[in-house]
């Protein structure tokens, strides 16, 4: 006699029932949800990049040029899909502190203690600032106390235009400069001459 209903054949239905739903479900939810797009133009909070590969010797990220910019991995939000890279992950240029070995500390230091010889200025490659002040015992020592104030506040910095190695996520100071080019907000409170109304 033969059986109607088998514990295989039941077993294959099955299968084949959750294979076909599971495939409906990634349809859906990939066909709508899913956007390509270039990911170069994702905005802050359609990304995210947690992978800060700090270079010990420089304590910036690792690659930096420069320019001060260094490539490091993202990874774009649940739906995005890079174009470039063709899944979620892709490489993002971000600004960096480009150094070159000149220790903060040690520039402090050398300026506290043998400022007036002038070695801060000839260990951050000013020679001829370092022979002056070893020739006038750091300017009366106000040069060495000038000194010991730009250091610290990192006005000055080394000569070839790098930055201090400073911890990264140490007590590095961003100076903000305004030039030509920088545009000012007007603000209500500003005093505008204008010309007198005439009655």
């Amino acid at each position: 006699m033969r059986r109607w209903w088998s514990f295989s054949g039941a077993l294959n239905n099955t299968y084949i029932i959750c294979s076909v739903t599971v495939l409906l479900l990634a349809v859906a939810t990939c066909g709508e949800d899913t956007h390509f797009t270039n990911c170069s133009s994702l905005l802050p909070g359609q990304y995210q990049c947690n992978e800060l590969n700090i270079d010990p010797q420089t304590q910036q990220l690792k690659g930096c040029t420069k320019e001060g910019r260094a490539r490091i991995p993202c990874t774009s939000a649940t739906g995005i899909i890079c174009i470039e890279t063709n899944n979620g992950t892709f490489e993002r240029e971000v600004p960096c502190k480009f150094t070159n070995g000149y220790s903060y500390e040690t520039a402090l230091l050398l300026s506290v203690f043998l400022g007036m010889f002038g070695i801060d200025r000839i260990y951050l490659g000013y020679y001829a600032v370092g022979l002056a002040k070893f020739c006038t015992l750091g300017f009366l020592f106000l040069g060495q106390l000038i000194d010991i104030i730009l250091i610290a506040t990192q006005t000055i910095g080394p000569a070839d235009g790098s930055h201090y190695v400073i911890s990264y996520f140490g007590a590095g100071i961003t100076v903000l400069r305004m030039d030509n080019t920088t545009y000012r907000m007007p603000q209500d409170d500003w005093v505008i001459d204008l010309p007198p109304k005439e009655l």
